[in-house]
């Protein structure tokens, strides 16, 4: 019995596959929600590091525990603002990258 070989795909082949391909509006919302996912999650593991409840947190920067919460479960579009004050509030350093056609340009300490 002759054994078959598998063929693995890249993550970037199946996301084109089943999502769309890069540019257009139905992948570019999916990449948009997962950025707003690893978000949420590095809000939250920023605030576990620090020992605080979402509700410490919350104090610290202003806002309820429940805005807290919908920031690092992705469930809302917070304002920029906020999602700084958050990390300020953490202690944390926020770097932002931005690709410009052929250009990268990094945005570093805000």
């Amino acid at each position: 019995m002759k054994k078959q070989k598998l063929k693995s795909y890249s993550l970037e082949e199946v996301t084109d596959k089943y999502i769309g391909k890069s540019g257009t509006h139905k992948r570019d919302a999916f990449d948009n929600e997962l950025r707003l996912d690893l978000l949420g999650e590095a809000l939250k593991q920023a605030r576990l590091d620090r020992n605080l409840t979402q509700e410490q947190l919350g104090n610290l920067v202003g806002v309820q525990k429940a805005q807290i919460s919908k920031l690092e479960n992705s469930l809302t579009d917070a304002r920029f603002e906020t999602i700084l004050k958050v990390f300020k509030a953490l202690n944390a350093k926020v770097n932002f990258n931005v690709e410009l056609l052929d250009k990268k340009i990094n945005i570093a300490g805000i």
